[in-house]
């Protein structure tokens, strides 16, 4: 079993491990987003309610460039941060939802009706809401 322990000796198992990566990558696509000025940035936390991933970060671009944009700055961003790259992309060509499926982060970047029309907050809606607060 491969265990470590933090600086304070306690026991970090590999779930732990995963989760703290996870966790690190999907800040790293929040800061992105908002680097590129993504709105209504949203990060939720959902391996207690879903076996698909740990977060889900949801963003909104305002034009069809601009969730593009989001999208190359965050897999720059998160292959620089993390050294993961994302093992599914869909809908960069389309650019009104683009999604990144970083195995345990997916991360989706929708133009405002597309976010409003499929309200993916509602429907995760039980899951922990990660609070986001942007890097100046």
């Amino acid at each position: 079993m491969s265990e470590l322990f933090n600086s304070s000796s306690t026991l970090i198992t590999p779930s732990a491990q995963t989760q703290d990566s996870s966790r690190n990558l999907a800040m790293a696509a929040a800061q992105a987003a908002d680097d590129r000025k993504g709105g209504d940035i949203v990060l939720l936390k959902v391996s207690e309610v879903s076996y698909l991933a740990d977060y889900f970060v949801m963003i909104t671009g305002f034009s069809r460039v601009q969730v593009r944009a989001i999208s190359q700055s965050i897999e720059e961003k998160v292959e620089m941060a993390c050294q993961k790259h994302p093992v599914r992309v869909a809908g960069k060509a389309e650019g009104s939802w683009v999604l990144l499926d970083y195995g345990d982060v997916i991360v989706h970047i929708l133009l405002p009706e597309e976010r409003d029309f499929y309200n993916l907050e509602a429907f995760w809606g039980h899951a922990e809401r990660i609070d986001f607060s942007p890097v100046s």
